[in-house]
């Protein structure tokens, strides 16, 4: 575990986070990072590449999830 403190960015905070934790999670000064939080910690992890695999499979989940009533009748 690592114990780190916020520093002052302008009118804001930032976190250092160290080269080898970069270098592991393969993170330059260019790559997008998702931020979120679970309610009791921060979560930030790379956002991967979408490929159009994941697009298709993201909206084949939207549309079972907007017809799935329609579905599960068709498959009585």
């Amino acid at each position: 575990m690592m114990v780190k403190k916020l520093s002052a960015v302008g009118n804001s905070l930032g976190l250092i986070i160290e080269r080898p934790i970069l270098e592991l999670l393969d993170i330059t000064k260019d790559t997008p990072l998702e931020i979120k939080t679970d309610g009791e910690a921060l979560i930030i992890r790379p956002v991967k590449a979408v490929t159009k695999m994941d697009r298709a499979l993201a909206a084949a989940d939207e549309l079972m999830d907007a017809h799935d009533e329609t579905y599960r009748k068709l498959a009585e």
